[in-house]
């Protein structure tokens, strides 16, 4: 299952979407050539039949710089440097490349590869050249890439074996996702360049990484969904097409952010990062409740913002936010969908490990974006923002969402959970303060192990909590006028 992840990642890092709609390095598929063609560079000096001049060697070579010229007028600078390298590594015959002139090569292409690896002059961010962006190091905060097992979802969303499968709600779904709503909606303009060169020094460097981590998220739903889209054709085909057309909003938001990215004369290598990106492995009952929440926390995110800002136009840095009214509903519809799979199977909503499950996946998003975001406070301060108030309404409206549906969810409402939270944060700044500190990683650890124990004593103490049981209607059977439906 991992080889067949990984060969669906290749291929996609080489498909048409990665170059239009996600701005990344555009990737040329070759066309076939003839037999003369097809022989080795060994064989092409060596047969008589295909030997040619050098002078002829040449005269072919400047016709395929030409031949470039004209099919790529738009070719960024990066482009046409690499093809210069390629071009002026043909001009030495591999047949008659010395070792010594083979290791000159390897020497020349490091010395290139180091030079552009620099860092941006105004925010200090790596790069891996010029105006890409090196990808944020990976650890328990950042965004994630997952895979799971799909033979096991071709089973989930199998009317066969699932009766459950509401096909009449399904195919009401499918068709509000074919409407497209937000086809016309990410349209860019004039505003973006100019309002992104008024932003300056750390602020600007905050708003990229913002703009980073949301990208990175985005993109790793198109993956998902692009991938289950096509796994589920034979046994699901109205789930798949679903999957696929979700798969095309996450392409939409991650292209308009990466683009973005590129008003701050940076972007993301994203073809680059799903082949080199670590995929983290969940069960599809997982890949449900996670989806889940971070579709509707991302709708409540947006929304919020958007509201603020619309209140607060002032305060508007960046014409990015304008959009997250239409946005949010792509990702409101994409957590619906969620739900509705969620009900057609009962063992993931009313027993008592899902109980469980969902108690965990609700705390683990919630202190994740708790502690992103209280360890970025000048970003949403240059919105306007007081980042604990906005991450508490957030939490607050997700889990009155979540409620909706997961069986018990966290009592967020209860003072204890956010005096946890204020302790985890104070906790988390200390762990990096010490690991960008000075000294031994021997000595780092050490150091770290008292507050890492703390950090695990919070997060047990947030999950002892007393919950709120909750669930949805069609399932408990709860009246609408009972407070804990109404929570």
């Amino acid at each position: 299952m991992k080889d067949t992840f990984l060969g669906f990642t290749d291929n996609f890092a080489r498909s048409d979407l990665i170059c239009e709609n996600l701005h990344c390095l555009p990737m040329r598929r070759r066309r076939p050539r003839d037999d003369a063609h097809r022989i080795s560079a060994d064989d092409r000096h060596s047969t008589p039949r295909v030997r040619r001049s050098v002078r002829s060697r040449r005269r072919d070579e400047s016709r395929r710089t030409q031949h470039f010229a004209r099919a790529r007028p738009n070719a960024s600078t990066s482009d046409m440097h690499a093809f210069t390298m390629r071009a002026s590594a043909m001009k030495t015959p591999v047949a008659k490349m010395t070792s010594r002139s083979r290791s000159a090569t390897r020497r020349q292409g490091a010395v290139v590869v180091r030079a552009a690896a620099a860092t941006d002059a105004e925010t200090g961010i790596k790069k891996m050249r010029e105006g890409i962006k090196e990808a944020a190091s990976e650890n328990l905060l950042t965004p994630r890439f997952y895979t799971t097992d799909f033979d096991e979802m071709e089973r989930l969303f199998s009317t066969e074996i699932n009766p459950n499968l509401d096909e009449t709600e399904i195919n009401a779904i499918l068709n509000e996702f074919r409407e497209d709503f937000n086809q016309k909606h990410f349209v860019r303009n004039d505003e973006f360049k100019a309002a992104a060169d008024q932003i300056k020094g750390e602020p600007r460097r905050i708003f990229i990484e913002f703009l980073e981590r949301s990208c990175t998220a985005e993109f790793s739903g198109f993956l998902l969904y692009k991938e289950l889209g096509r796994r589920l054709k034979k046994t699901a085909p109205a789930v798949a097409e679903i999957f696929t057309l979700m798969s095309r909003d996450e392409a939409r938001h991650a292209g308009f952010l990466n683009k973005a990215m590129s008003d701050f004369n940076l972007a993301l290598d994203l073809g680059f990062l799903t082949k080199n990106r670590q995929y983290t492995f969940f069960q599809p009952k997982f890949i449900m409740y996670a989806t889940y929440l971070s579709e509707k926390i991302g709708y409540w995110r947006y929304i919020s913002i958007y509201r603020h800002l619309q209140a607060n136009p002032d305060e508007q840095l960046y014409p990015l936010f304008k959009y997250f009214e239409n946005w949010c509903q792509d990702e409101n519809r994409h957590g619906d969908f969620f739900s509705a799979i969620l009900k057609a199977r009962p063992e993931l909503i009313n027993t008592t490990e899902a109980k469980l499950w969902s108690r965990f996946f609700c705390l683990s998003v919630y202190v994740t974006m708790y502690l992103n975001d209280h360890g970025r406070s000048e970003f949403y301060e240059s919105l306007g923002l007081d980042t604990t108030q906005f991450n508490m309404h957030v939490i607050h409206q997700t889990n009155k969402t979540t409620a909706l549906i997961f069986p018990q969810v966290i009592d967020t409402y209860n003072p204890e959970f956010k005096a946890r939270l204020d302790k985890l944060v104070g906790v988390n700044t200390q762990l990096q303060a010490i690991g960008k500190g000075e000294g031994s990683e021997i000595m780092k650890n050490l150091q770290k192990a008292p507050l890492i124990a703390t950090f695990a004593g919070e997060l047990i103490g947030l999950l002892a909590m007393a919950p709120v049981d909750a669930g949805s209607i069609d399932l408990t059977g709860v009246p609408e006028s009972d407070p804990s439906f109404m929570y």
